[in-house]
């Protein structure tokens, strides 16, 4: 069985939001499309507690961007985004949420970041995707939503790690881009983890 994983189409992630993707509202009609081709559709979504420690606020003198240490890991520091409970961490506004089966809420944590639906960013904490997946028969996934270097990139990563079959809708994707580039050597590294990037128009049947 396939399913599509729509990663973080998320108010904050929108023009316009405390960390908003360039373009990114251009995910929503692509996300909805290709939600009309899948009996299953599974929802990652940002829940940032406010005291998240991967928010530069939570560090005096840093600033969004920077690099520092949490949970055991680097950490880039992002504006404060997400948090659980406000306009900002609800979903995009015209996107089919009536097609998602589950949603797997991630960044609960604030002593360590999530980037992956499956993981958070030691890979200690499971979200329980993989096991709900596994439940459901899947063994192939199709990836898209936000944004394409930083929760994409680690949610394909693990979907291969886990042993699903895994495509990326690289239409219905958009990077953060702190480095110009960012998006596309992330795809680079996807492609290299054995993660098919399906371009433009595709098939899924």
């Amino acid at each position: 069985m396939k399913a599509l994983l729509v990663v973080d189409v998320q108010n904050d992630f929108l023009p316009g939001g405390a960390l908003a993707v360039s373009r990114g509202d251009e995910v929503v009609a692509v996300a909805n499309a290709a939600m009309r081709e899948f009996e299953l559709v599974v929802a990652t979504q940002d829940w940032h507690p406010a005291d998240h420690g991967s928010f530069a606020s939570r560090h005096p003198g840093r600033a969004p961007g920077e690099t520092v240490r949490l949970g055991e890991v680097d950490q880039v520091l992002w504006p404060d985004h997400c948090v659980q409970g406000t306009p900002g961490a609800e979903f995009a506004p015209g996107l089919d949420t009536r097609r998602f089966a589950a949603v797997f809420r991630k960044g609960m944590d604030p002593s360590v970041d999530s980037y992956s639906g499956f993981f958070d960013n030691r890979r200690r904490g499971s979200t329980g995707l993989a096991g709900y997946l596994r439940e459901k028969g899947v063994g192939e996934v199709f990836i898209l939503g936000l944004a394409t270097d930083y929760c994409v990139k680690r949610t394909a990563l693990d979907a291969r790690a886990e042993k699903f079959a895994a495509r990326l809708l690289l239409e219905g994707c958009r990077g953060v881009e702190l480095r110009a580039g960012d998006g596309e050597r992330a795809v680079e590294e996807m492609r290299r983890a054995g993660v098919e990037v399906l371009l433009g128009a595709y098939a899924v049947h």
